[in-house]
Formats: C-alpha cells, sequence, structure tokens
C-alpha cells in the first residue's frame, strides 16, 4: 500500500509538532516536510511534490494560506486547508485558489484522516459545518440581511472610508459606527474591513 505523502503548513510549531504525532499513527500516511511560513510551503512542495498539502489560512508575515494554495494547487499537489477560521469569505477565497477540501483544527482525528485520503484522491472533503454554508450559499439562503444604515456604512467601508469619515458623512458618533461595524461584521462572517467589503460585493449587498 503506497501511503499519501503529507506536506505540514502551519505557522505554529506546536501544531506542526501535533499534527506530526497524529499522523504518525496512520500507517497510510507519511509526512515528508515542515513548513512554517507561505513561501516556505511553496519552496517545499515543489521540491518535495507531496500528494497533499495540508495548510493553514494565517501564517503570519508573508504570503498567506489562500496564496500559497494558489501557487501550490495543481492536479499532481493537492490542499487541504486546515484552518481554525470558517468566515464566508475565508472559504471562498480558498476554494477560488484551488484547495480541495476545507477543515476546521475542531474536527476529530478520524475526520482528518478520511479527508486527507479524499484529498488525496482529488475528492471534495469539506467541514459538515463549512459543507453547511456553502450550500446555504449555492441555494440563496446565506444572504444575509442589513438594515438601511448598515448598508450606508458598508458603502462608506467600500469607498475606504475609516470610522471618523464615515461618521461625519452619516452625521453619527464614531461609537455608532463601531457597534454597526461589528454587526456588519457578525452578519457576513467576517472579522476585517476588507473580508466586509470582499463579501458585500460577492454577494451584491453594494448598490
Amino acid at each position: 500500500m503506497t501511503a499519501v505523502r503529507i506536506l505540514l503548513c502551519d505557522d505554529h510549531a506546536v501544531v506542526r509538532a501535533g499534527l506530526l504525532a497524529l499522523l504518525g499513527s496512520e500507517p497510510d500516511i507519511k509526512v515528508v516536510g515542515e513548513a512554517g511560513s507561505g513561501e516556505e510551503a511553496v519552496a517545499m512542495a515543489a521540491k518535495l511534490r507531496p500528494d497533499v498539502v495540508l495548510m493553514d489560512l494565517q501564517l503570519g508575515a508573508g504570503i498567506d494560506g489562500v496564496e500559497a494554495t494558489r501557487r501550490i494547487a495543481s492536479p499532481e499537489v493537492h490542499v487541504l486547508v486546515l484552518t481554525t477560521y470558517d468566515t464566508d469569505a475565508d472559504i471562498t477565497r480558498a476554494i477560488e485558489a484551488g484547495a480541495t477540501g476545507y477543515l476546521l483544527k475542531a474536527e476529530r482525528p478520524e475526520e482528518l484522516f478520511a479527508a486527507i485520503r479524499a484529498a488525496a484522491q482529488g475528492r471534495t472533503a469539506l467541514s459538515a459545518p463549512v459543507a453547511s454554508r456553502v450550500m446555504d450559499r449555492m441555494r440563496g439562503t446565506g444572504r444575509p440581511t442589513l438594515t438601511e444604515r448598515e448598508r450606508d456604512i458598508l458603502g462608506q467601508l467600500a469607498h475606504g472610508l475609516g470610522n471618523r469619515e464615515i461618521a461625519r458623512a452619516l452625521f453619527i458618533s464614531e461609537a455608532t459606527v463601531k457597534t454597526h461595524l461589528g454587526r456588519i461584521y457578525a452578519k457576513l462572517g467576517v472579522d476585517t474591513r476588507a473580508g466586509a467589503v470582499s463579501v458585500a460585493k460577492e454577494q451584491r449587498l453594494l448598490s
């Protein structure tokens, strides 16, 4: 039986060590390399040609996991995202970059092993919560409902305005802007201004 060759990419050494120990318990899975950054993962993937790259999304300085995925993913090398982030924006960006699967770190080991084997064969592997969100979006049921004020603020965000500028433009306080931003982030499933604008454009929430 040929073992699935894995390259680990995570900027936390402790996480890599834990994954190394976990995957070492499976006779048909072999870790052939470890990368602590996106750039390192790209270089090692080109050199080692693993079957699957287990990729985190947030990698500190340098390119992130999505860009690394874009550079690595090919018919021969499959990328399986393994992350704590499950926002719509993160999922969309990773899949569009070529990721074969998207798994959350909270999954049970058995789910991780199964996802690795599926990814090695080029089959899609998604955590249940991720699969549910993807299906909701495909059905059109995942589109968030924003209030008129939230749409106003989102429109100002899209023009690159900061909180103080938005407050002046809409004649409200900065504290009110921050409150609305928190609600917008929660509804869109993001945690950054750029993420909010990206999802808003994807879902045509901006007029």
